[in-house]
């Protein structure tokens, strides 16, 4: 074969991975046990795992749902339950995770005094769109447990600002992983092959502008007006503005907000109302977007107020979410304060 006809070498396998990334990272941080990097890695290791079941869901008798309704009240579909079990017993025998509190389970699992950690997760974000082969994935956050003897639900009720590392994986046409533990945010793609997640996207900034929104149409009819004002709004001609604005909408937040992390814009859940207090989950979904954005110089609000500020009263509270490129999330904050 002619040299010259070669295909290039794959650049991720002489990359960085993920665990050596992550390792990385504690050297020379004082007091540096090497629990929290285990921690990650960890999580890391359930999302591989998930990824394989997820590739293969329509092959292992995966797709559908269970026939049992989940404590959101939500019909649990096979993959969403595969999902919850592979984090909760991956993050138990780690041995560093005190508290798991997941979307799909009415109270928080105890796994006992040793570990020093938290961790809060949406296992399969954007599971109705499992059947239809839409991009999905899981969501996570992870924060220090309380020092004490007795560790109960309430040690996961931390605002936002409080987290130490937070990030998500898509499964789609790649599967890939964005983390932040604080220090701006790197994405990952697994290389299926070596079965290694490798560096692809060093130092993830959002442009503090962009030029797509991302919000359901569908619940117009239920917006207030300032919501509909906006909305009008980032629609309207404009070129002084840059406006309108293109419309992008898949339905799992996961995607919405990696395409918004990576190409800028916004993405809006108001409340309605249908749910006046939001529908997204604080501190499953919010709360770790909120995160990440920040740390790549995006914005984060419930529409108004920091996200990350929030103090959440239950496990399963629910908020407006509001993220994107920073001047977007200003231009959308203005007019839910009637400045516009």
């Amino acid at each position: 074969m002619n040299d010259s006809l070669k295909p290039p070498p794959f650049p991720s396998v002489v990359g960085t991975t993920l665990e050596a990334h992550i390792w990385a990272g504690m050297r020379g941080t004082p007091g540096a046990t090497g629990e929290f990097a285990s921690l990650l890695n960890s999580v890391t290791l359930a999302v591989r795992i998930i990824h394989t079941r997820v590739r293969a869901a329509g092959l292992a008798g995966m797709l559908g749902y269970t026939g049992e309704i989940n404590v959101q009240g939500e019909e649990v579909q096979k993959l969403d339950a595969f999902a919850n079990e592979v984090l909760c017993t991956v993050l138990e025998r780690s041995g560093h995770c005190a508290i798991v509190a997941s979307e799909e389970l009415e109270q928080v699992k105890v796994f006992g005094r040793s570990g020093k950690y938290i961790v809060c997760f949406d296992p399969l974000d954007g599971s109705s769109n499992i059947d239809v082969n839409i991009s999905i994935g899981t969501i996570f956050c992870v924060l220090r447990a309380p020092s004490g003897d007795v560790q109960t639900a309430a040690g996961a009720l931390q605002a936002g600002h409080e987290i130490v590392a937070a990030g998500y994986a898509v499964y789609g046409s790649a599967t890939t992983l964005f983390l932040s533990t604080g220090h701006g945010v790197h994405g990952f793609t697994l290389d299926p092959g070596v079965g290694e997640f490798f560096l692809s996207h060093p130092d993830v900034k959002c442009p503090e502008r962009g030029n797509t929104y991302s919000i359901n149409e569908g619940n117009f009819a239920r917006w207030d007006d300032k919501v509909k004002k906006w909305n009008g709004w980032i629609k309207s001609e404009s070129k002084e503005h840059g406006l309108p604005y293109g419309h992008r909408y898949v339905g799992s937040l996961v995607a919405d907000a990696h395409r918004t992390l990576v190409k800028g814009g916004i993405f809006a859940y108001p409340a309605d109302r249908k749910s006046p207090s939001g529908k997204l989950r604080l501190l499953y979904e919010a709360n770790p977007m909120a995160f990440l954005f920040e740390q790549a110089g995006g914005m984060a609000t419930s529409g108004v107020d920091r996200i990350l500020d929030i103090e959440p009263r239950g496990l399963h509270d629910r908020t407006p979410l509001v993220i994107g490129s920073k001047l977007d999330v200003e231009a959308y904050r203005d007019f839910m304060l009637g400045r516009r």
